[in-house]
């Protein structure tokens, strides 16, 4: 190998050098700036969406949308997409939950939820990289698998009466503090901080050194910029891009494991839908779909736009059906924002 490949990859690859563009900072800076007035929006026009609790119901609904979205966008930055992490979520919860049902202690039932995902991550990258599939369709069929696959071994019926230890991961808060009153009844002084919140900064914060600092990360960066210039600075094309989808795979089943810890039932239905959450999420947060472009800060930003958007539209009794269409308008917004950035 010569010395310029070496010091290209000491460096990262070529292709890495503009990597956050003027163009994707401001489009990060956008995002934290639409964030801002919807919650300024919102909280003028209810006094209950600034209260502690309905914060911790945001922290709580984001959690989940985060997770996925982390994985989503290392996917994203590599090129391809996974529409499969919605009903790898549903699949890993199931195998979790039923891991526990057998006798299993709640930990390592988790742990085999989180296999679970990556698992059918890493099948997914195995599609895409060996069959030379296109993403779209490998995790398509996934998508489709692993929901059928959850629904055959429940039967389509929840599975539930998981004990308490279940529902802690999804439930329980650092620094709860609960004073028991007279009468008997728990008063809850501080609610705590939500453990699912603080999973998904651990997540995030180790996902984003990963990108940033760590030479995987920069090979994922220059396989997405420039597939074939990667490859010949020496980067195992193939090997980043399997590497990318069993990561979203894994914190599929992570995800699974929080949602149906809070449900504390195991129900082969969720996630539905929820990869578009998780591509909305990167992709409003700066992701391009062209590949190359992304960071784990914008897809947080993102994650909680969709939450906030959720949250403040709940609170003001728009339907389910109508904040569809609101998500669907701004991830077309989001895509062609995107798109007027290529373009230049």
């Amino acid at each position: 190998m010569s010395d310029a490949i070496k010091s290209a990859q000491r460096r990262g690859p070529a292709p890495l050098a503009g990597l956050m563009p003027d163009a994707a900072k401001i489009h990060r800076l956008s995002a934290l700036l639409t964030l801002l007035l919807l919650v300024t929006g919102f909280s003028l026009a209810s006094q209950a969406f600034f209260s502690v609790n309905n914060g911790l119901t945001i922290l709580l609904q984001t959690s989940v949308i985060g997770l996925l979205g982390i994985g989503m966008t290392m996917v994203i930055i590599t090129g391809g997409i996974d529409l499969s992490v919605g009903s790898v979520l549903a699949l890993s919860g199931v195998g979790t939950a039923m891991a526990v049902k057998a006798g299993l202690p709640v930990a390592p039932a988790m742990a085999i939820g989180v296999v679970i995902g990556g698992a059918c991550g890493a099948i997914n990258g195995l599609v895409v990289t060996r069959m030379k599939i296109p993403p779209f369709v490998a995790t398509l069929g996934m998508m489709l698998m692993a929901r059928g696959l959850a629904l055959q071994l429940t039967g389509a019926a929840p599975i539930s009466q998981l004990g308490e230890a279940f529902g802690r991961l999804g439930n329980g808060a650092l620094f709860r503090m609960v004073e028991m009153q007279p009468n008997g009844f728990p008063k809850v002084i501080f609610p705590g901080i939500p453990y699912p919140a603080i999973l998904l900064l651990i997540v995030a914060a180790g996902a984003a050194y990963m990108l940033r600092r760590r030479q995987i990360g920069r090979h994922i960066y220059a396989t997405g910029s420039n597939e074939e210039a990667a490859r010949l600075s020496g980067v195992r094309v193939d090997q980043t891009k399997l590497y990318a989808y069993v990561m979203s795979g894994a914190l599929a089943g992570l995800a699974g494991n929080v949602l149906m810890s809070r449900l504390v039932t195991a129900q082969p239905s969720e996630g539905v839908m929820y990869e578009l959450d998780a591509i909305a999420a990167a992709v409003i947060g700066g992701a391009s779909l062209s590949g190359g472009v992304g960071t784990v800060s914008g897809t947080m930003i993102g994650a909680f736009i969709i939450g906030i958007l959720r949250n403040g539209l709940n609170m003001a009794g728009v339907s389910a059906f109508i904040q569809q269409i609101v998500i669907g308008a701004v991830v077309i917004g989001a895509v062609w924002i995107d798109q007027m950035r290529n373009r230049r």
